[in-house]
């Protein structure tokens, strides 16, 4: 007889061999419509997040971002909603048991992580369109930064309110804390709701990681597969089933993503992804430890937000352009050699996190 953790992990490898595939069909058939329509930039980004002219920026990248198309997070999503879809059909009508085991749907594992997924997929969706084909006070712009902002709220207003009142949680577990190696939890009651709320706002600023060929894929690649592991490690099946999915997905993502990309993730990938990180985290209870998971994502962020702070207060700047990436690129690092670095920076701050968090009961 197959054990619950063995046949969790047969569940983990079949969902996320089948997302692959799913995506495989998506990517080629995306990629071709992509081009079709000419879904990128009409003119490259030609100001940094102070109003500056991005020089170095537009001397790296003026060509690409005109040429190759937004959009490859549509892969992503999509592939995710037809293999959810189809799980959930065949697992309702099929009499075999371990057919009827691989549905993933699951009211307190991936309920919210579904949710964040899609909605900020679509919004993610509605800035790359803007981004494109937008006109007046649109172009190249997207949607208006307090309008991205009052929504990337509203997704974590909702997402924290589930775990509050619909899950009960309300709890922070603080990992390997002196005399407490085991841990302890911390309760902050409603202040739960706006610990959501920031965690998500902080994570959506990570979105800057897209930039590079094969960067944002690959990261958010390890950032998956640490959260497989978790919440594998936690007995937390379906939510490791959804998180090796989102793995899959990447993986075909990287096949199109990699030098020389046949597209961009664009905002429909980076901020679904972003959102649903959170999500994930807290179902694990591993907010604490995302830093350290995401630690890239931390560092090209901190990255923008010294260099502002150098610019206001020393008047100039720390690095040629960021985030950091973009410095290493005009400093004379090839962008593969960019990419694979932060990948393995990735997976060892991954592993350290992981390490961590599975220390604590």
């Amino acid at each position: 007889m197959i054990s619950d953790f063995t046949f969790g992990a047969i569940k983990i490898f079949i969902l996320a061999f089948l997302a692959w595939a799913i995506s495989s069909f998506v990517a080629e058939y995306l990629i071709k419509f992509l081009y079709k329509i000419k879904f990128w930039k009409k003119e490259a980004r030609g100001k940094t997040i102070d109003g500056k002219k991005a020089e170095v920026f537009l001397s790296l990248h003026k060509e690409k971002e005109t040429t190759v198309p937004r959009g490859g997070g549509i892969v992503i999503w999509a592939s995710i909603l037809i293999l959810t879809a189809a799980i959930f059909l065949i697992s309702t009508f099929a009499d075999i048991w371990w057919i009827k085991k691989l549905n993933f749907l699951s009211r307190k594992e991936t309920w919210i992580p579904l949710f964040t997924i899609f909605a900020a997929s679509i919004i993610g969706l509605i800035d790359d369109i803007l981004v494109v084909y937008g006109r007046g006070k649109y172009i190249g712009g997207g949607l208006k930064f307090r309008t991205r902002l009052l929504l990337v709220i509203v997704i974590g207003l909702i997402g924290g309110a589930w775990f509050y009142f619909k899950l009960g949680m309300d709890t922070v577990r603080i990992p390997l804390i002196f005399n407490f190696p085991e841990g302890i939890d911390v309760p902050i009651g409603i202040w739960y709701v706006v610990l959501y709320v920031v965690v998500s706002l902080a994570s959506w600023a990570s979105g800057v990681v897209d930039g590079i060929d094969g960067l944002a894929g690959g990261v958010f690649g390890v950032i998956f597969g640490a959260f497989t592991i978790i919440a594998l490690a936690q007995g937390k099946t379906d939510l490791a089933a959804f998180c090796a999915i989102i793995l899959g997905t990447l993986f075909r993502f990287l096949w199109f993503n990699i030098p020389p990309a046949k597209f961009y993730m664009g905002e429909t990938g980076v901020l679904g992804l972003t959102m649903t990180m959170v999500a994930v985290a807290f179902l694990t209870n591993s907010v604490v430890v995302l830093p350290i998971i995401a630690g890239v994502l931390v560092i090209e962020t901190g990255s923008v937000i010294l260099q502002l702070l150098s610019k206001k207060i020393r008047h100039k700047k720390i690095w040629l352009s960021t985030p950091i990436h973009h410095h290493l690129e005009a400093i004379g690092w090839k962008p593969e050699q960019i990419t694979m670095r932060l990948w393995i920076i990735a997976i060892v701050f991954a592993i350290l996190g992981i390490s961590i968090q599975l220390l604590t009961k």
